[in-house]
């Protein structure tokens, strides 16, 4: 998954930053591409932790309840967009957060992530 994403964002000229985060929110996997903004990484570590706790994409979030949520959690929950859920066979594995770029470039990686390993989209 990591290599897939890494890949995407150097496709599209992106540096970002990756994280994948097991089914509590451990960090399995974070890397920061050479570029990236050094606080995406904790933005990107929200969106994955955010995606797996939830099982939906993290800009799912209810506009109302996000200044609430990030407050409550210390930021670790958050409404950006750029975190989905990681799930094979219907089972939640955990959730992959990418942060650097535009919302929709965050997503667009975090997808080539999860088509590598066929997991099921959102």
């Amino acid at each position: 998954m990591l290599a897939a994403a890494i890949f995407a964002a150097k496709a599209m000229g992106q540096p970002q930053c990756i994280v994948i985060v097991d089914a509590s929110g451990v960090a399995l996997a974070a890397f920061r591409m050479a570029g990236a903004r050094y606080l995406s990484l904790r933005s990107a570590t929200a969106k994955a932790r955010t995606a797996a706790s939830t099982d939906a994409p993290s800009d799912s979030v209810p506009e109302a309840v996000r200044p609430a949520v990030a407050a409550a959690t210390g930021g670790e929950i958050t409404g950006l967009r750029g975190g989905l859920p990681i799930r094979l066979g219907g089972v939640l594995l955990g959730g992959i957060g990418v942060g650097s770029g535009s919302g929709e470039q965050d997503e667009q990686v975090a997808r080539a992530a999860l088509k590598a390993i066929d997991a099921e989209e959102t």
